[in-house]
């Protein structure tokens, strides 16, 4: 939706001031929000993750290096997958910029995967990026924390993801074609980014991105938050750009790409 065109800058300035009312109830609101985030019930964390990291293997009070504060970015790469989820690159592309800032804040930060190490860094290293990245592979931790569902809970109708229940596949897809998924006569737009990972569309969609925080209390970890799907915009750096930009988000599909492959399909 455009605005009005040739508008005055006595009208523009009157809608402005008018819109920068709603901008700051906005950030009150958030910061309120923010504060209810800090003040959520605490559940300990008994089950002992490994994982492994260019240091070694590694456990979950291990990933703190030290400090109180630990942040995961449970990040789209499964065994099957050939490259990450672009949507999830698209978001890690800003990590490189903030995450020396929270180390240097009491907070760690690592993104979490469930492919093997070594598939992990090479993306990484594709990408250009210098983040702390661990996988999973192995442990229960993307399962506890409703990043990864199994073919059988897909066909049961057993996932849960960011709290609520998922309707069953009605029927194993696994080899089938990005156009086979939902729409015969077209690819999907979820299939587009399936087919960017090297996966069909079942086994893309088995991993779930996310953010988790826990805290590092007395050498007892303690989780304090999860968020998953929409909850995820405020850490995806260009939607924020694009909110603010003249036509917005202005999509029709998807538009994105893994930084790399932009002009080159």
């Amino acid at each position: 939706m455009t605005g009005e065109l040739n508008a005055t800058r006595e009208r523009w300035l009157a809608a402005r001031l008018a819109l920068l009312e709603e901008e700051k109830e906005l950030t009150r609101r958030s910061d309120a929000l923010a504060l209810k985030r800090q003040q959520l019930p605490r559940v300990r964390i008994d089950k002992q993750y490994r994982f492994d990291t260019e240091s070694g293997n590694a456990s979950l009070q291990d990933l703190f290096g030290g400090r109180s504060q630990l942040l995961v970015y449970h990040f789209m790469f499964g065994p099957d997958y050939s490259a990450g989820c672009p949507s999830c690159s698209s978001i890690a592309d800003g990590f490189n910029g903030f995450f020396v800032h929270l180390e240097n804040h009491d907070v760690a930060f690592w993104a979490v995967s469930r492919a093997p190490l070594t598939k992990l860094l090479a993306f990484r290293q594709r990408m250009d990026w210098s983040f702390p990245w661990a996988s999973s592979a192995g442990s229960d931790f993307n399962s506890d924390f409703s990043v990864w569902f199994s073919a059988e809970q897909q066909l049961r109708g057993e996932i849960e993801y960011n709290y609520r229940r998922e309707p069953p596949a009605p029927e194993p897809r696994e080899g089938r074609t990005v156009a086979e998924w939902e729409q015969p006569d077209g690819e999907s737009p979820i299939g587009q980014i399936a087919a960017m990972t090297g996966t069909d569309v079942p086994t893309y969609v088995r991993d779930r991105p996310g953010v988790s925080a826990f805290e590092l209390i007395d050498g007892a970890v303690y989780h304090s938050y999860s968020s998953y799907a929409r909850g995820l915009d405020g850490l995806w750096g260009m939607y924020q750009w694009l909110d603010r930009a003249p036509k917005g988000r202005n999509e029709t599909g998807i538009w994105w790409r893994h930084h790399d492959r932009y002009g080159k399909e």
